[in-house]
């Protein structure tokens, strides 16, 4: 036993597996992960030769959706622009193709005089921001397995493929405790509502990550799940004590800290017990990520996390003892938008304690240019300004980008995408459905029944939405009628999915009310298919309700009798859910939430294959 063990261990690191790996196998996952003294003392070997204006633009990273574009196009040339005059430090990366996305890395970085940091969204893979590489389950389907290792083992594969097309610094795990059910942007975001367990799964997440060399970024401090507001449509108010904080919100940072996370992200949150400053709206607002849709809140405002010193430095700093990277949400959402122009919300969240100012509004102009007067003026002190800039270069001499800062792509369709981690979002998907409620004794389900299938969506996707769980269904033979409806929906479109389940005596509910961030309807679903939902649970037909999104949708439909949750609308979820209403598949998922008044937390029927 004792030779297979070493035989193991030698293998793993025979084969070039990080030390993080190997620990998190003997059940305790280390994910410290730092700049060593050497990188540090470069950093400071090249700040003493860097300008007030290279300084300054290390501190800004612009949000980018990367495409095809030649050189002299507009699009390139003002990219090319912020890496060669304003001299940015970094660039985030949202939806493209993955290609596309890492030449236009290359290209950026032959223009940068000093390498730039190169981030994602990443809280399900590089599968959320890429449609051809794999999307993992949502953090709360992993939580319902119950098993930290398969988040740690989603984080060793995310770096692994964040790596692999030029990304260093990736933005998640979300570590903010969901225990608000009215929550229009965390949710099934959030790996649930137990502080210990988030903590335990959040931090098995980033020890993933970071043994690939990858930053790791614990985000929304101080939290952001005890809302019911959309820090990208407006700014949410959480009136909490630091004594509440310390039980709830703060637990899973506290570990994060305390596991080494490489960077922390500071939401735009106020929190008027911590940081008491009042602040007031705009009179000349022009609008940020959700400007159509801004909602300024009617309670009075405080400042926001991300501008505040008492959050940033008393609180995450010298409470806490966080010594990496804090890095602010996006600086155009509306949340700060409302309240700040560019220039004062990137003096002020400086100098409460971020060191990169991600995503500002679109060009990143005014704020470098308001940074560099302020510098100038004395505002900020040279002081300050080396201390942020220090760490982001040492960051990047430890992250290799120095010595190699082009990525190579004749490697990417080797790493990115493959059957490991397809096989892991199918492993995870099969041991995270969760069955709630069957008081009718539905699943498996009666093929002999006339079966129809009803898709409901907040989104305007169209059939795609539902596409894997109608294919699941044919591929396992069973016959039905099907109907959809969205956002948008007309009467005469719900008259016709009427008619078409007219006949049908059982019905399969796919209920779409999907997180999405800055939209109004986010985590709800349409009116159209709300009404048609609300005649089939009065009639005499047998319904099946899917959460294929929001796990708190039983609460609006309470007649419902049997209720399973998916927790995303990822296709490996989608089969999943169609193999375990079929009782092709053991059912083995335990909410990792409660569904106030109705269930608690852990709820979970248990059904054998």
């Amino acid at each position: 036993m004792l030779f297979k063990k070493a035989l193991s261990l030698f293998l793993l690191l025979a084969l070039g597996a990080p030390v993080a790996a190997v620990r998190a196998q003997n059940g305790a996952p280390s994910g410290r992960f730092e700049p060593s003294a050497d990188s540090w003392k470069k950093a400071d070997k090249l700040l003493k030769k860097m300008t007030i204006e290279e300084k300054v633009g290390q501190l800004i990273h612009i949000g980018v959706n990367a495409k095809f574009a030649n050189q002299d196009s507009p699009y390139f040339k003002e990219l090319q622009r912020q890496v060669v005059e304003n001299k940015i430090g970094g660039i985030i990366f949202f939806g493209a193709p993955i290609y596309e996305t890492t030449i236009l890395e290359n290209r950026m970085q032959q223009n940068a005089k000093i390498p730039l940091l190169m981030s994602l969204d990443a809280e399900t893979g590089i599968g959320m921001r890429f449609e051809d590489a794999v999307n993992f389950p949502w953090a709360m389907a992993v939580a319902a397995t119950g098993d930290p290792q398969l988040a740690y083992r989603v984080g060793v594969i995310t770096g692994r493929e964040a790596k692999a097309i030029g990304i260093k610094h990736v933005y998640a795990p979300v570590l903010d405790v969901n225990n608000n059910a009215d929550n229009p942007v965390i949710n099934v975001r959030s790996f649930g509502e137990d502080p210990q367990a988030v903590a335990k799964f959040g931090t098995s997440f980033i020890a993933g990550i970071q043994s690939q060399r990858v930053i790791a970024t614990a985000k929304h401090f101080p939290g952001h799940g005890d809302t019911n507001i959309d820090s990208h449509r407006g700014l949410p108010i959480i009136d909490h004590s630091r004594e509440s904080l310390e039980k709830t919100e703060l637990v899973p940072f506290r570990a994060a800290v305390n596991s080494g996370v490489g960077s922390i992200m500071i939401a735009h949150i106020a929190l008027p017990q911590i940081d008491p400053e009042e602040i007031r709206p705009l009179k000349d607002y022009q609008g940020g990520d959700a400007a159509p849709g801004a909602e300024i809140v009617k309670e009075k405002a405080t400042i926001p996390a991300t501008l505040s010193e008492k959050v940033q430095t008393e609180l995450l700093r010298k409470d806490l003892g966080f010594k990496g990277l804090i890095v602010t949400d996006a600086m155009s959402m509306s949340g700060l938008t409302l309240y700040f122009n560019q220039a004062e919300a990137g003096i002020r969240a400086f100098l409460a304690g971020a060191d990169i100012l991600e995503k500002p509004t679109d060009p990143a102009d005014p704020i470098i240019h308001g940074l560099i007067d302020a510098v100038k003026s004395g505002r900020i002190t040279q002081a300050r300004l080396d201390e942020s800039v220090r760490k982001i270069l040492a960051w990047k001499y430890e992250l290799g980008l120095f010595k190699d800062k082009i990525t190579p792509i004749d490697e990417i369709d080797r790493i990115v995408g493959g059957n490991e981690s397809q096989a892991l979002t199918d492993e995870i998907a099969t041991r995270a459905i969760t069955l709630v409620r069957d008081e009718q004794h539905l699943i498996p389900l009666d093929r002999a029944r006339k079966i129809g299938v009803l898709g409901i969506s907040n989104g305007i996707d169209g059939t795609l939405t539902m596409a894997s769980t109608v294919a699941g269904l044919k591929a396992s033979g069973v016959k039905f009628n099907s109907a959809y409806l969205q956002e948008g929906s007309s009467a005469e479109q719900v008259a016709a999915a009427r008619k078409t389940l007219a006949d049908c005596d059982t019905i399969i509910v796919g209920l779409f009310g999907r997180v999405r961030s800055g939209d109004k309807n986010s985590t709800g679903l349409p009116a159209g298919g709300t009404t048609l939902l609300r005649e089939l649970l009065k009639s005499d037909k047998k319904v099946i309700g899917i959460s294929y999104g929001n796990p708190y949708i039983l609460q609006s439909f309470k007649d419902l009798k049997t209720y399973v949750v998916a927790y995303g609308d990822m296709p490996s979820l989608q089969r999943a859910a169609v193999r375990a209403i079929l009782g092709e598949q053991d059912i083995t998922g335990k909410l990792p939430i409660s569904l106030p008044g109705l269930y608690s937390i852990g709820t979970g029927i248990i059904i054998k294959k």
